[in-house]
Order: structure tokens, then C-alpha cells, then sequence
């Protein structure tokens, strides 16, 4: 079973490189860029590290506000926040020990009604995870269209 899918690996592989090699460049960066359209859509940009940004306009305290919400929200404890000319430097936690995670958020002052978002999420040394990073912007993000409704004032 092993060898059968090395040779469809392999198989994919030659085609995209012949496409790419033949003059069918435009179909096979189509194909590498397929994912790209997810980030694009959702307005979260990454770096090739693994970094996730997004602006939004925005005065920074807001967003401060609703950025330390989603951390509470998703279990996150905040360790640090500290404010300086550029704008906030935000750092939580993971809980979990068997796994480590340390988040670290620059929210970014660009104008006075304009942040930008910059968060980082480091598993061990070397390894960074963009699903996580990606979903405290988007839960931010949400936050910040669909303010949550107060459970008490509807007797939950």
C-alpha cells in the first residue's frame, strides 16, 4: 500500500511539474494557490512563518477590548499587556502542558481610526501555528460585527 501511494504522489508530482515546465504554468499556480483564497476571503494575511495579520479601521482601544475577550472566551489566560507608542503588545497562554503555547498579539496603531493586527502563536521553539492564530483574529473579528448579547437580560 505504501509503494501505491508514493507512485500517486509521484505521479501528481510529474504532472504539476510538467504542467508547470510546458508552457501550463498558469494551471499549476492555480493549483498551488487554491489555499490562498481562504486567507484572502476572510481578510487574514500570513507570512510564510506562519505569522497572521489583519486590519482593521479601528481606533486601537476597541480592539484591545474585544482582543481580550476572545482570549477569555477561548480559554487563553493573558500573562502581559503592556501599551507603547506603536500601539498594545498582548501575551496569554496556553493551558494545556502537554502542549505548550505561547500567543503574543501587536495590535498595531496605523492611524488614529486604523490597527493592524499581528498574532503569533509558537508551539516549543521552532513551531507556529496558523489555525490558532487564525482563529483568534476571526473570533475577534466576530466579536467586533456580532457584539455578544447579554444571557442575563434574557433570563439564560
Amino acid at each position: 500500500m505504501r509503494s501505491r501511494t508514493f507512485s500517486v504522489f509521484q505521479g501528481c508530482a510529474g504532472l504539476l511539474l510538467g504542467m508547470m515546465t510546458s508552457g501550463c504554468g498558469v494551471v499549476a499556480a492555480g493549483l498551488f494557490s487554491a489555499g490562498a483564497e481562504t486567507a484572502s476571503a476572510t481578510g487574514v494575511s500570513y507570512t510564510m512563518d506562519n505569522i497572521a495579520y489583519k486590519t482593521f479601521v479601528l481606533p486601537v482601544d476597541p480592539l484591545v477590548k474585544e482582543t481580550f475577550a476572545t482570549l477569555q472566551t477561548m480559554g487563553f489566560p493573558i500573562e502581559n499587556s503592556e501599551s507603547h507608542v506603536a500601539g498594545v503588545h498582548i501575551v496569554a497562554h496556553g493551558p494545556n502542558t502537554a502542549h505548550p503555547m505561547d500567543i503574543e498579539i501587536d495590535l498595531e496603531t496605523l492611524s488614529q481610526k486604523t490597527t493592524r493586527m499581528r498574532v503569533v502563536v509558537k508551539r516549543g521553539v521552532v513551531q507556529k501555528d496558523a489555525a490558532t492564530a487564525s482563529e483568534i483574529i476571526a473570533v475577534t473579528t466576530q466579536r467586533l460585527r456580532y457584539p455578544p448579547k447579554d444571557l442575563t437580560s434574557t433570563g439564560l
